[in-house]
């Protein structure tokens, strides 16, 4: 088969590789759709220090498609060949401290899974068990492959606390933060979103944005957002959705006093940023960072795409065949478009 293999920073290379054959409790699935995604775009520019663990490595984690065959001990009554399928990237072990807990996307063992950007993908036998669902009908499979950038999100909206009537701004108008957008929207608040894109922010409008604010050169963003707030005293709620220590430390200016600030972008590791003692003490805020999902939210995201609570149409920007990976990632990088299906079988 055809696949997209990473071998470091930069280097992503289309090439035939061995089609996958499922082990024990594996199911093999035809990926019909795979979508480009803000994560994978950082990895192909600076790699990552979790997902990928080894090099060349495959590449791309969101996809839908139908199971083409299952291996030994998988119900075939349960995943009849034939079934469109959507799974996410990883599973917990449920065996760790952080599982035991109820912290599972902080999982000491978390199985990870690479290779959406292929004909084929064998899923691995943990996630088949806890993290593979079918499509429902009339949820196509670009649409459904939206569920593990979406699952993010809900947890990043659950962990955020959001109440009806809050203010809350969203930093970063690409696919999580528009993800940010409607659901806090769903969620009764007033959402307020910054991006360099006044493009992007259209579609933020489109997904229940009130107001929506372009950042560029000699704008005070602090000043401008406060001003969107009651009284001016800053949102209850901020979120980060970038990955810039730089938006970082101005998310965390943008909240009231006993406001909640969640840094959710993932930044460059290494990268560090700065809070005020005074501001942080004497405000009484809540700083907080939220990573990946967990089964529950999965499940969560699946649901609010198949009841059109969170609409697809708006995410989704084209299709391109695998040959054009490396040229959509650039072009997503330029903020051209939310997200591509990337469609393997395509010429």
């Amino acid at each position: 088969m055809r696949a997209a293999m990473f071998y470091g920073p930069g280097d992503v290379r289309i090439e035939e590789t061995p089609d996958p054959r499922p082990g024990p409790g594996e199911v093999v699935v035809r990926i019909d759709r795979a979508l480009t995604c803000g994560t994978d775009l950082k990895t192909y520019r600076r790699g990552h220090p979790t997902i990928i663990k080894s090099l060349p490595s495959p590449f791309g984690h969101e996809f839908a498609g139908p199971v083409v065959t299952v291996g030994a001990g998988v119900d075939p009554g349960r995943w009849p060949v034939g079934t469109r399928v959507v799974a996410a990237n990883s599973a917990p072990c449920n065996r760790c401290h952080a599982c035991k807990v109820g912290r599972q996307s902080l999982c000491e063992n978390l199985e990870f899974l690479n290779g959406a950007y292929a004909e084929y993908i064998a899923v691995p036998a943990r996630i088949v068990e806890q993290n593979l669902y079918a499509i429902p009908d009339g949820l196509s499979d670009e649409a459904a492959a939206l569920t593990e950038p979406l699952a993010c999100a809900v947890h990043g909206v659950a962990e955020s606390g959001i109440v009806v009537g809050d203010t809350v701004v969203v930093n970063g108008a690409g696919p999580i933060g528009l993800m940010f957008v409607r659901l806090a929207a769903l969620s009764g608040a007033r959402v307020i979103c910054c991006d360099l894109s006044a493009a992007r922010l259209a579609v933020a409008r489109e997904l229940g944005a009130a107001e929506t604010l372009v950042i560029g050169e000699g704008v005070d963003q602090v000043a401008a957002v406060r001003a969107l707030t009651p009284d001016g005293r800053g949102a209850d709620v901020a979120i980060e959705a970038v990955g810039l220590p730089e938006v970082w430390e101005a998310t965390v200016r943008m909240v009231r006093p006993g406001g909640l600030v969640n840094l959710f972008g993932g930044a460059k590791g290494g990268t560090s940023f700065s809070v005020s003692t005074e501001l942080l003490h004497y405000s009484e805020l809540t700083i907080k960072g939220v990573f990946h999902h967990t089964p529950r939210y999965v499940a969560t995201a699946l649901d609010l795409l198949r009841d059109g609570a969170v609409p697809s149409a708006p995410f989704l920007s084209g299709e391109r065949p695998l040959a054009a990976l490396v040229e959509t990632l650039e072009a997503t990088g330029r903020q051209e478009g939310i997200k591509y299906a990337i469609v393997p079988a395509a010429a």
